[in-house]
């Protein structure tokens, strides 16, 4: 167990600032996860690559050239800068973060790895939450259209009310043709 006074905790907020979505997955990066181990980002990738048979392709993946173009324009980066990556970085998914505990067996890992899991729980949560929001909105809104359907289908019948009334009183206000008797 691990002692309070021994406990690290970092802001849910920035953990979530290094979740990305990358090929639909959410995943986060080696350089962002070695940050938050306190291990230098070619260590976390020895240690990977030294266990690779962990890592299949739903637990991690290596961008490939051109999204490690489109991340450097996405930043403005240089190579001096702090977000100038000059290697493709390993991506790793929730699952491949979990792996990661395992294989780098300190009790920071095991910590940060515990926060990121539940990081993770929240924003599915968070998701399930707004699935069920976006439902509800789109049932009130399957209600409001047929609502304004029934409107429209109102107004269509007072018209043909007010049009056939129209015509009845057209018909009694019309001026007689024929001929007239001199009594009328």
């Amino acid at each position: 167990m691990i002692n309070s006074k021994d406990e690290i905790s970092i802001p849910d907020e920035v953990i979530m600032s290094k979740i990305y979505l990358i090929r639909g997955k959410k995943v986060m990066l080696d350089r962002d996860l070695a940050e938050l181990y306190g291990v230098e980002t070619k260590q976390l990738k020895r240690a990977v690559r030294r266990n690779l048979e962990r890592f299949p392709a739903d637990f991690m993946f290596e961008m490939n050239n051109e999204e490690l173009k489109n991340w450097r324009y996405q930043f403005g980066t240089s190579n001096e800068d702090k977000r100038g990556l000059r290697y493709p970085p390993f991506c790793f998914t929730e699952y491949g973060v979990l792996m990661l505990a395992s294989i780098l067996n300190s009790n920071r890992a095991i910590q940060i790895n515990i926060q990121i899991v539940r990081v993770f729980m929240k924003m599915r949560e968070m998701l399930m939450e707004n699935k069920e929001i976006l439902q509800q909105l789109e049932k009130i809104q399957d209600e409001l259209t047929k609502h304004d359907e029934k409107i429209i289908l109102i107004f269509e019948y007072i018209n043909r009310l007010e049009q056939e009334k129209q015509l009845v009183t057209d018909q009694q206000n019309r001026k007689k043709v024929g001929f007239k008797q001199p009594n009328d």
